[in-house]
């Protein structure tokens, strides 16, 4: 067995339709590559609809705490419109950090593995991934040989998920760092974060590439107080003209872009089907150059589309 293919499970199912979705069998499969420079295991969990053609490819960043296993609705929804979303798993801020802590012990280990030590591992994490697709879409024997379009990559994530991506976009920190992968083109933030220790105009002013942002008017962090949900706003506010988007649900909290309410945080009933379809349209529009996709990302249409509620925001610039 090769290095790279330490664990495989290789799943077809039939997964539940959203309205007007038609049937297709998607394809699950699980690595578990090892990236020897860090003597790290960074696991990977792949959604695909078999095809003839390359497809264009979504990775996903889970949140705090999370796993490749979360946010399935999302994986399932993108395979089924012609993407392959390949879901990270990040240990140190993973779901070890709560499981393998004692019950009263758990909210000081999520705050502790909400690190610095922990970003830079994840921004490890992102280009290995990406080294390893790029392996196995040329490997011949492999499962997804020939099956990657790694020409049009997306990244997007959850809360940690979100902060990832942001700095794979080239969000900049203190001293001018910044740490983008040029192998990626288009990105959506969800429930985003400014940037620590510089203002947010100096942190994401310079982002040219194509951003959709989402969050919600009660979109706060237990994790750090700091954050808060009219903070999470100054990300798309921040950012130069060209590209970007920002959709905001009225009365939306943290959890309405997760699997599971946190501390039973409620969720609206449109939010899980307006975030499948904007965050498609918005794939299309950037990832496949789909002009209709974009004009419909620039009008009124998401409002009736997506069944967004009255108060809920839909802008761009």
């Amino acid at each position: 067995m090769r290095p790279f293919l330490l664990s495989l499970i290789l799943l077809g199912h039939l997964v539940p339709l959203a309205q007007g979705e038609t049937p297709a069998t998607i394809e699950v499969l699980r690595y578990e590559p090892v990236d020897a420079s860090r003597a790290r295991t960074v696991p990977v969990k792949i959604y695909r609809v078999k095809s003839a053609e390359a497809r264009p490819v979504i990775v996903f960043s889970h949140g705090l705490g999370g796993s490749r296993e979360n946010s399935a609705y999302l994986a399932e929804h993108w395979a089924r419109h012609s993407y392959v979303a390949v879901f990270v798993q990040h240990p140190g801020s993973d779901e070890s950090v709560w499981k393998e802590a004692g019950r009263g012990e758990r909210f000081a280990a999520m705050k502790e593995a909400a690190s610095g030590r922990s970003l830079l591992d994840r921004l490890g994490d992102i280009p290995f991934v990406l080294d390893q697709l790029e392996r196995w879409n040329a490997d011949s024997a492999h499962p997804l040989h020939g099956a990657l379009d790694l020409e049009h990559i997306g990244m997007t994530g959850h809360s940690f998920g979100a902060v990832t991506t942001q700095a794979m976009m080239g969000q900049h920190y203190p001293l001018g760092k910044s740490f983008p992968d040029p192998r990626l083109d288009a990105f959506l933030p969800m429930s985003p974060s400014t940037g620590r220790g510089v203002p947010a105009a100096t942190a994401f002013g310079q982002i040219q590439a194509p951003v959709l942002c989402m969050t919600g008017t009660e979109d706060t962090s237990v994790i750090t107080p700091e954050t808060t949900a009219a903070s999470r706003r100054e990300v798309y506010a921040s950012m130069p003209k060209g590209d970007k988007y920002q959709l905001v649900f009225e009365g939306g909290t943290h959890s309405a872009f997760s699997d599971t309410a946190l501390l039973k945080e409620k969720r609206f009933e449109h939010h899980h089907g307006a975030i499948q379809t904007i965050s498609t349209r918005f794939w299309d529009a950037y990832l496949k150059g789909d002009a209709a996709a974009k004009a419909w990302l620039r009008s009124d249409k998401p409002r009736t589309d997506a069944k967004l509620l009255p108060k809920d925001v839909w802008e761009w610039k």
